[in-house]
């Protein structure tokens, strides 16, 4: 099988980057040098295998294609320090199912990451050889702060108009990175960060529930929000305390859920949902209301089902403790990130060699 481009040169990263270059770039040079082929962006995260195929056009680009899997690839990490045998083999199946894409839509520039259960195993480094050698696909487990930078890139076009800073967050599978921005488009600068090692997997395996009645079920949700509220404390301590009207961008498995379920959705639709505006306060009502219900229960509502059922609630409760640190009185919501970030690289990367 062939082989793919390499990680596309990584942009200026916080703690002290210039602007968030990406969009404003890729507009301007892509007038100039029009460009053949399709893109490829890969996001391995801790609970999902994301694929992303896109083709160039004009200013910016068409998704061709794309895949999602939930695999659980962190799944016991948190006890063991090690990928699972089993985990590993619903990963490379799902990525065997990416590699083949790839060479159908005759992919001819990717990027492919991995994230915190990557960097945290201590078979990660065994696991991205594994994966090269059975698919084909090369792996880069990338930095934290890459993590955040892509996932900012991706999405901050949703972001609300207004002045003063901004925070951006992803909740992952691994880990919850929180950015906080000034500026838009091709002026936005990074101003903060936080990886706090908590993620919708992580959490739910740091906390153990014994039962499922309604006083367990309080319990538990109430030390996963201590938990929380301890990896942010230190970076809600650094927040701006004079920063106007609070502007909340959030892109994840857990903001898009409960955005459905704000909507009442039947199955879910990412046109309702990307891009979505809702009040704070009706999310965290949805979260305080998911956290009370039965795994049963869950299981039963739209758009969650068997496949997120048990891991909503340590969702639930990290976004609570981001709506306690950054109070907005809006959420907007992003289905859209580390994927559409690493597109938009590769587009300004793509660019510049042809312009060389």
């Amino acid at each position: 099988m062939a082989h793919y481009a390499p990680p596309a040169p990584q942009i200026g990263c916080p703690p002290d980057p210039p602007a968030l270059r990406g969009e404003g770039t890729a507009r301007s040079l892509a007038r100039r040098a029009p460009l053949r082929g399709n893109l490829a962006a890969l996001d391995l995260g801790t609970n999902n295998c994301r694929l992303l195929i896109a083709r160039p056009e004009g200013e910016d680009f068409v998704i061709v294609d794309a895949f999602s899997r939930i695999v659980r690839l962190g799944e016991g990490l948190a006890a063991t320090g090690r990928l699972s045998e089993a985990a590993i083999e619903r990963t490379i199946s799902a990525l065997s199912v990416c590699a083949d894409k790839l060479c159908r839509r005759r992919v001819t520039l990717a990027r492919s990451v991995a994230t915190e259960a990557c960097r945290q195993a201590e078979n990660g480094a065994e696991f991205v050889a594994r994966v090269q050698h059975e698919t084909g696909i090369m792996l880069d487990i990338i930095s934290a702060r890459e993590e955040a930078r892509l996932a900012v890139l991706g999405c901050q076009t949703l972001l609300e108009s207004g002045e003063g800073p901004a925070l951006i967050f992803d909740i992952g599978g691994g880990s919850t990175e929180l950015v906080l921005i000034e500026g838009r488009g091709a002026s936005l600068r990074i101003l903060d960060w936080l990886s706090a090692p908590f993620g919708v997997v992580s959490l739910a395996e740091t906390v153990a529930q014994h039962g499922d009645g309604p006083a367990e079920r309080a319990a538990a949700y109430d030390a996963m929000l201590q938990c929380i509220r301890a990896a942010f404390a230190d970076f809600a301590a650094r927040l701006p305390t004079e920063r106007g009207a609070l502007r909340l961008l959030g892109t994840s498995g857990t903001v898009t859920t409960l955005a459905s379920v704000y909507l009442g959705l039947a199955r879910y639709d990412r046109r309702a949902v990307d891009g979505l505006i809702v009040p704070s306060e009706a999310m965290r009502s949805i979260a305080q209301r998911l956290a009370a219900m039965s795994l049963a229960e869950r299981v039963e509502l739209a758009c969650i089902g068997d496949e997120r059922a048990d891991l909503v609630v340590a969702g639930c409760a990290i976004l609570e403790g981001i709506l306690d640190i950054w109070p907005a009185e809006r959420l907007g919501v992003a289905d859209r990130g580390i994927r559409e970030g690493i597109l938009r690289s590769l587009l300004d990367s793509a660019v510049s060699r042809q312009l060389r």
